[in-house]
């Protein structure tokens, strides 16, 4: 059990911090979908695909004070900051997991909006269909985002770009 919380501590060991409840999630679950060992289970939300397990885990790390959580009121709505803490790093040398490629991978991921990751889960989350009702499908769950078609074929060729370089594939 508590391997599964370390994944996820590894996760901000390696980017150093990650800004935004919704980014974590969709961060997590395309690293998933890559193949990386996070085990949570995700369904399809208002923001994309989304794991209740997830949250837990990241409430239960905060209460354990092995990740630290800041909000922070940016006029309007409240963003959240993340970062593995001091107590966090010492616990997660009980661990020895492996996980090639990650930081590349991670820092990839954490350099773009939320906004395009939610895309990207998206994309991912149907990649069991063919690319023409893939993008059928995005245009319908995620009218009220107003995907233009040049974001969602950036968004697959971006997906093309990650699996053709994660090790893990």
């Amino acid at each position: 059990m508590l391997e599964d919380h370390a994944k996820g501590m590894m996760l901000l060991q390696t980017v150093g911090e990650i800004i935004g409840r919704k980014k974590l999630q969709k961060i997590v679950f395309i690293l998933q979908k890559l193949n990386y060992p996070f085990q949570e289970k995700f369904q399809f939300h208002f923001y994309g695909p989304y794991s209740e397990e997830l949250t837990l885990k990241i409430e239960e790390l905060c209460n354990l004070s092995f990740i630290s959580e800041v909000k922070e009121n940016k006029g309007g709505y409240h963003q959240y900051r993340y970062q593995l803490t001091g107590e966090g790093e010492v616990f997660l040398k009980n661990y020895d997991i492996h996980m090639p490629e990650l930081r590349a991978c991670a820092e990839t991921l954490d350099g773009e909006s939320s906004r395009f990751l939610e895309l990207v889960s998206t994309l991912l989350y149907f990649d069991d269909l063919s690319e023409q009702v893939v993008v059928e499908k995005v245009k319908i769950v995620k009218q009220r985002q107003h995907y233009r078609d040049e974001e969602i074929h950036r968004g697959l060729g971006y997906v093309q770009q990650l699996k053709s370089k994660a090790l893990w594939c």
